[in-house]
């Protein structure tokens, strides 16, 4: 028996093979076009540094007295409103960083628009790149204490130098004091003085008729290694 060529049955794999193989050729475009679209979703880091030259110049401190602060000049109520004042009163007293995380909340609420000539200019499209949460800025308030410094004297050779004069420690002066107390207690001898507030050894000395060297030779072991340093209390024998 035979049979014409043209009756031939066809495999019924051909089909499938071609349908599979179109489908592969569709798909990888529309894979290549998604990856694509889903990179032009994102702006680059860089757009928000391409909006402040634009806004101000690249100045994130500006404030020029126009109603609009910073790099990306914000007005006061869109800062506030947006949580700047968390970081700064106003825009251009804040970090970049922090303009910039302000910014980000400010785009994705009103997008590019709400900088309608520059974010075009910038080339900004799709979300916004991610950014840091920036820290607060602390203000760190530093307690000054006063401290006793030694005068400055000149040297022979006309160069300025501290004085070597020190200042006696509060426990040696606490010793004199001791030992005047006691000195007292045993009774006060001929020729004792005691120190008041505002005597100096120069006018002790005169008012009893000595040079004052000669009081401080004689006193040196209760004054000290400065004469010009006494102190109220201190006993000074004659």
């Amino acid at each position: 028996m035979f049979t014409s060529s043209r009756s031939t049955p066809v495999s019924p794999r051909t089909p499938r093979r071609v349908a599979a193989l179109v489908a592969t050729a569709v798909a990888a475009p529309l894979a290549l076009l998604s990856a694509t679209a889903g990179q032009a979703n994102a702006a680059d880091s860089g757009v928000w540094d391409r909006i402040a030259r634009c806004e101000s110049g690249g100045n994130w401190h500006i404030n020029t007295g126009n109603g609009y602060y910073g790099g990306l000049q914000f007005s006061p109520s869109t800062w506030r409103g947006f949580g700047g004042a968390a970081y700064a009163p106003t825009a251009d007293r804040a970090s970049k960083a922090q303009q910039i995380a302000i910014a980000t909340k400010v785009q994705r609420v009103q997008g590019w628009g709400a900088w309608p000539t520059c974010s075009v200019r910038a080339g900004a499209q799709g979300s916004p790149p991610s950014a840091g949460a920036p820290q607060k800025q602390k203000q760190k308030q530093k307690q000054k204490q006063q401290k006793w410094q030694p005068a400055k004297t000149k040297s022979t050779s006309g160069t300025v130098k501290k004085s070597e004069f020190k200042p006696r420690p509060v426990s040696d002066v606490r010793a004199v004091n001791r030992a005047a107390d006691r000195s007292g207690r045993d009774g006060a001898r001929s020729g004792d003085y005691t120190v008041r507030p505002g005597d100096t050894l120069g006018a002790i000395a005169d008012a009893h008729g000595l040079s004052w060297r000669a009081l401080y030779a004689g006193n040196r072991a209760v004054i000290g290694a400065d004469p010009d340093f006494i102190l109220p209390g201190q006993r000074l024998m004659f």
